[in-house]
C-alpha cells in the first residue's frame, strides 16, 4: 500500500508521527522498467504544521540484463523518499486551496489522502543502476565467438592473427613500459 489517509495526521499537533510497513506492494515503473522484487520498507509520515512529511526506506529489485554478459538478472535497490505534501482542500473549511504559490509541490487529494507512487517511481528511476552486473567479477562475453565466459572460463581461441591494418601497434609500447 503506498496510499495512505492523513486527515488525522493533519489534525494532530506539529511533529507527531506515524509508521507504516510497506510490504510486498507492487508498481507499474514504465515499459521498459519492471520490478523483479516487491517493495518491502517503512513510510514514515509526519505533520509539519503546513502539509505531512513523508520520509521512506525502502528496498526492491529490478529486472535487468547484466551489462557484460548479458544475462537476465534482478538489481537490487534501496530507495531513500523524502517528499512534502501539501493539501489541497482546507480541512476545516472545505476550500481549495490554490496550488499556483508551489506549483511543483507533492499535493493530498480532496479526500487528504497521499499517494506516494510517483515519488517512489521516480526514485527508482533515480537509483537504476547504469551498468548493472550479474556478479562483481563477472567476465562477460567472448570478444571472437561471444561465449558467455562465466560459463566456460577456460574458454580459448588459441592465438589470434592480427589484422594487418592493427600490425603496427603491435610492437608499440608506452613510454616506460618494458613489456
Amino acid at each position: 500500500m503506498l496510499s495512505y489517509n492523513v486527515a488525522g495526521l493533519l489534525r494532530s499537533a506539529p511533529g507527531t508521527a506515524r509508521r507504516y510497513t510497506v510490504h510486498e506492494s507492487v508498481l507499474e515503473i514504465a515499459a521498459d522498467v519492471r520490478l523483479a522484487a516487491p517493495i518491502e520498507g517503512e513510510v514514515r509520515l509526519s505533520h509539519t504544521g503546513r502539509g505531512i512529511l513523508a520520509t521512506a526506506v525502502l528496498t526492491t529489485a529490478l529486472e535487468e540484463h547484466c551489462s557484460r554478459c548479458l544475462v537476465s538478472m534482478a538489481a537490487p535497490i534501496r530507495l531513500w523518499v523524502e517528499e512534502e505534501a501539501l493539501p489541497s482542500v482546507d480541512l476545516e473549511t472545505g476550500r481549495l486551496i490554490d496550488p499556483s504559490a508551489e506549483p511543483e509541490a507533492l499535493r493530498l487529494d480532496d479526500h487528504h489522502e497521499l499517494d506516494l507512487a510517483q515519488p517512489i517511481r521516480e526514485a527508482i528511476f533515480m537509483a537504476e543502476p547504469i551498468a548493472p552486473l550479474c556478479r562483481p567479477d563477472c567476465l562477460g562475453l567472448c570478444a571472437v565467438c561471444g561465449a558467455e565466459l562465466n560459463a566456460a572460463p577456460d574458454h580459448d581461441h588459441g592465438t589470434v592473427p592480427v589484422d594487418p591494418r592493427l600490425a603496427s601497434l603491435a610492437d608499440w609500447r608506452a613510454p616506460g613500459n618494458a613489456g
